[in-house]
């Protein structure tokens, strides 16, 4: 049985890459985990830039926290941009 589950990790604000350090753009996709070390806030947009709502938010300590996301995950229709404050990464599991 093969998965269609795939990960990134981020350090800054932009638009989420489908490899840490790549040039595709994530989207439409689904997130169904979210770890996070050393973040103070992690703010997902369905969006190329930080405009419009935003579809998820979470602070994050500096010991980590890890989010599986029930259900079919967050969906994202477009792309996805990640607003992340802190000095630590963000690493996102999805499909799509």
């Amino acid at each position: 049985m093969s998965s269609d589950q795939k990960f990134t990790t981020l350090t800054a604000d932009g638009q989420v890459k489908t490899a840490s350090g790549g040039s595709t753009n994530i989207g439409p996709a689904r997130v169904t985990y979210i770890q996070a070390t050393g973040v103070t806030n992690i703010k997902l947009y369905d969006a190329s830039t930080a405009s419009g709502g935003i579809v998820f938010e979470s602070t994050f300590g500096s010991e980590g926290l890890d989010l599986y996301v029930p259900g079919n995950g967050i969906r994202f229709q477009n792309t996805i941009y990640a607003d992340v404050t802190g000095t630590g990464s963000v690493t996102i599991g999805y499909t799509g």
